[in-house]
């Protein structure tokens, strides 16, 4: 194995941020006439892990890793304990990007991955990405996203690191999708390697010299804990820029930067996303005799993760908008194992977490790319002082496509008509709402505790189940047969929202 010195993540990030050449591009200007933003009316900064399971962070319980940072905005603002993304990345950011659940017909598309991969290994050619590009559903004219909800509201917005819905995305497209400014990758397959050779702003590439690897530097995709597979994560010949260091240090300077003007500010992240990549491990895993080799890089890129949400809160601290600007904490999907040898029975409903030593899906049944409840539940942690009680917390149900309307309310704009979301606005100031109605998230509903969902293990047969989450949230009983009246009232949303038409346009 060649010799391989890790360093505190916490000074790999300060130190690959500090060696960062200095690249000049085009910015995107904003509107001079953007106000600040007050307490009312707040910035918005919404930080979303990539396959963060909840049960990784220290305020849902988390015991190896700790997470101060993260625990700080649940400390001081309010934990959602019932809330939902998708089963995977690319339909849970486009259900939240548009307002809209993920089972409507033909609302979206979803672009192959890779295409900017193989071009620039010479095995596509021009053409034939922009004839892949072109099979993507266009924006209808008339069609609003979430950015554009907070442009309407006397916002400028940037976007940094995992950009868009995926797997590839374009310059005319962040625009059209209301982006005043945005840094990050537009190939979602590029964005599971940490060391690209370049990275996009503004619609140009900002390269990164020393990162050779077209494929960004991506290691084996299960995470395997053997030698080779540790010798070739921990070689770092061709990759001198980590870029979530890269991410981070921009999306700073970007806030030095529109300080005096209202932002609404989205942070995808790639972590912890696999294959597993970080520049080092974190001190408090050296020596911990309970991980693998992979699971203790594992733990240091979402401690790394950690890090970088302290960073942004001692950066708004410092420009005196601590006060003025609310933070959303959460993930896209569940929880997905990226530190085990075979992790083929994590995707099934008889699996409660116990190959992983993290508990990163809370022991839910399943994870990432079911709808089981631990493929589709996420962490979520909203802070903002004065107007959210600090250490509260709610079991309200929440799914992706709530942020749009809430986030309008907290923005003091209309949400635009027809999407599907619910404001849980009420619910971060403390005062009373009716329930939340039922949710769609891939084959399923949940609606008042219950859970009707397609049987996708039965993939021969179209078998639906009916679960009572407040009693048994591991999904491991049946009931559809005894209370055959709940079973019907959800297969009747069920049939009247699954390959529905949207109703916004």
């Amino acid at each position: 194995m060649k010799n391989f010195k890790f360093r505190s993540v916490r000074n790999a990030a300060l130190g690959c941020m500090a060696a960062l050449p200095l690249i000049t591009t085009a910015v995107a200007e904003t509107s001079p006439s953007v106000e600040p933003a007050t307490t009312d009316r707040p910035n918005i900064v919404l930080i979303y892990g990539d396959d963060l399971g909840a049960g990784l962070l220290g305020a849902y319980g988390q015991k190896i890793i700790k997470t101060p940072n993260i625990d700080r905005l649940a400390a001081e603002g309010m934990i959602f304990n019932n809330a939902h993304g998708c089963v995977y990345c690319a339909p849970a950011r486009a259900s939240m990007i548009t307002g809209l659940h993920d089972s409507h017909r033909n609302a979206w598309s979803i672009v192959k991955g890779g295409l900017l991969v193989e071009k620039d290994m010479g095995k596509m050619s021009e053409q034939e990405m922009q004839r892949q590009l072109a099979r993507a559903i266009p924006a209808k004219p008339n069609e609003v996203f979430l950015a554009q909800v907070a442009k309407n509201a006397g916002y400028t917005t940037a976007q940094f690191g995992k950009l868009d819905w995926g797997f590839t995305t374009t310059h005319d497209r962040l625009v059209r999708h209301g982006w005043d400014y945005y840094f990050g990758y537009y190939d979602h397959v590029r964005a599971h390697g940490f060391y690209p050779t370049y990275l996009w702003k503004n619609g140009e590439k900002v390269m990164l010299p020393g990162n050779t690897h077209h494929n960004a530097g991506k290691t084996y995709e299960g995470g395997y804990d053997k030698k080779e597979a540790t010798e070739v994560r921990r070689d770092k010949t061709g990759k001198v820029h980590y870029s979530q260091n890269v991410l981070i240090k921009d999306l700073l300077q970007y806030l030095d930067d529109h300080k005096d003007q209202r932002f609404f500010l989205y942070h995808p992240t790639q972590i912890p996303h696999g294959p597993v990549d970080v520049p080092g491990v974190h001190p408090d895993f050296v020596n911990d005799n309970r991980l693998t080799d992979v699971q203790k890089e594992y733990a240091s890129m979402v401690k790394l993760l950690d890090d970088h949400v302290g960073l942004i809160m001692a950066r708004l601290k410092k420009l005196g908008l601590d006060d003025k600007t609310m933070i959303a904490f959460t993930s896209d999907n569940g929880h997905a194992l990226y530190y085990i040898h075979n992790k083929l029975r994590s995707q099934q409903r008889s699996y409660h977490g116990e190959l992983d030593v993290f508990k990163g899906s809370l022991d839910l049944a399943g994870m990432k790319w079911t709808n089981w409840q631990g493929g589709i539940r996420v962490p979520l942690i909203v802070r903002w002082p004065g107007k959210v009680k600090a250490g509260s917390q709610t079991d309200r149900l929440t799914a992706a496509y709530d942020y749009m309307p809430t986030f309008a309310d907290v923005m003091g704009t209309e949400a635009p008509k027809g999407k599907d979301g619910s404001s849980f606005y009420p619910t971060l100031l403390g005062k009373e709402q009716p329930k939340r109605g039922p949710i769609i998230v891939h084959q399923a509903v949940v609606a008042d505790g219950w859970k009707l969902v397609r049987d996708e293990e039965q993939k021969d047969k179209e078998v639906y189940l009916l679960f009572n989450l407040k009693d048994d949230p591991g999904e491991r009983h049946d009931l559809a047969a005894k209370h055959p009246e709940k079973f019907q009232q959800l297969m009747t949303i069920f049939q009247r929202e699954v390959g529905s038409p949207r109703k916004d346009l």
